[in-house]
């Protein structure tokens, strides 16, 4: 439970008298996060720091966090004098942190250290696997045909993030309206759609590739990869519910259905190595028993958040 330090005038020793404290809450780990707000000169929040640290230091405080949000960027100079370093950054706020306990060991989580991103195996009935060609990275220019894949953005749930970047690399353009059917057939028809102001104005409604997620087939762990990050990458099982490819321009240079056979006979997929593992477990689920892992949605044994459990679930069930 997060417990509210008095920001009140307090006498303390080390010659901080009267010293206006910063207001902060306790952790759950005997620590304390102060999220500074309100501005503030930096002179006036180095004594207050000082202040506050000795403190919690008597308190028996072990790790300080101080959210500096992007408009309070002066006080970073302060707080890094004070033995404060960058935990992490996000677009509109910075993370500093500092271990005052002297004498525990510091047992500061490090930032996130993986980034993860998805790979989509979307195979039809005539044994054809969707794939395209980017306009950026490794491969670019170099004609060879790759599966969908992308990152998945924070908060987003794994096989969410599969349909969605297949969709957005077979998308039709943002000045379409959008309509899914379960059918194998392309839809195009016309449509007359009127404005606040009275103008009629025309809309073509076009099927895109859309997918249903079917499970997970394994996952490959790499290391120094994005900014020195670790890299997780799950590769999803999809079945298709749309059939006419509409690639997305800024990234994807071409986008279509390739026979299964054709996609193996590049050099690239053909030697041993990770597109070579790709294929494997590919013919190992559609031409054999492979099983993969599916979600399960799942509550926390201590609130009442919701998540998914990736697991086996026809063996699981049959236990």
């Amino acid at each position: 439970m997060s417990l509210s330090i008095d920001s009140s005038s307090q006498v303390l020793e080390n010659g901080y008298e009267h010293a206006e404290l910063l207001s902060g809450n306790n952790d759950e780990h005997e620590g304390v996060m102060v999220n500074m707000e309100k501005p503030m000169d930096s002179k006036v929040f180095l004594t207050a720091l000082r202040a506050s640290i000795s403190l919690w230091r008597k308190q028996g405080k072990r790790g300080v966090w101080i959210k500096l949000p992007i408009g309070l960027a002066n006080l970073i100079e302060s707080a890094v004098k004070e033995g404060f370093h960058y935990h992490h950054a996000e677009p509109d706020y910075l993370m500093l942190v500092h271990w005052i306990s002297e004498s525990t060991t510091s047992t500061i989580p490090a930032n996130a250290t993986h980034r993860v991103g998805i790979g989509a195996i979307v195979m039809n009935d005539k044994r054809e696997l969707l794939v395209v060609q980017e306009k950026s990275g490794k491969l670019k220019g170099t004609g060879i045909w790759k599966i969908p894949t992308g990152v998945v953005d924070a908060g987003e749930d794994i096989f969410k993030a599969a349909v969605r970047e297949v969709k957005e690399e077979t998308n039709v353009s943002d000045k379409c309206l959008i309509m899914h059917f379960t059918v194998n057939v392309k839809l195009c028809f016309q449509v007359s759609h009127s404005s606040v102001g009275g103008l009629s104005k025309s809309w073509f409604l076009l099927l895109q590739i859309d997918t249903e997620f079917v499970e997970i087939l394994g996952f490959r762990q790499t290391h120094k990869s994005f900014f020195e990050k670790s890299d997780l990458f799950f590769l999803c099982m999809m079945r298709p519910l749309s059939f006419d490819v509409q690639k997305q321009e800024l990234e994807i240079d071409a986008a279509k259905w390739m026979p299964f056979e054709e996609y193996t006979a590049q050099q690239i997929v053909e030697k041993p190595g990770f597109y070579k593992c790709i294929t494997d477990i590919c013919l190992a689920k559609v031409d054999g028993d492979y099983i993969g892992f599916s979600p399960r949605l799942v509550k926390s044994s201590f609130t009442d958040q919701l998540s998914y459990f990736y697991l086996n679930e026809q063996d699981s069930n049959s236990s």
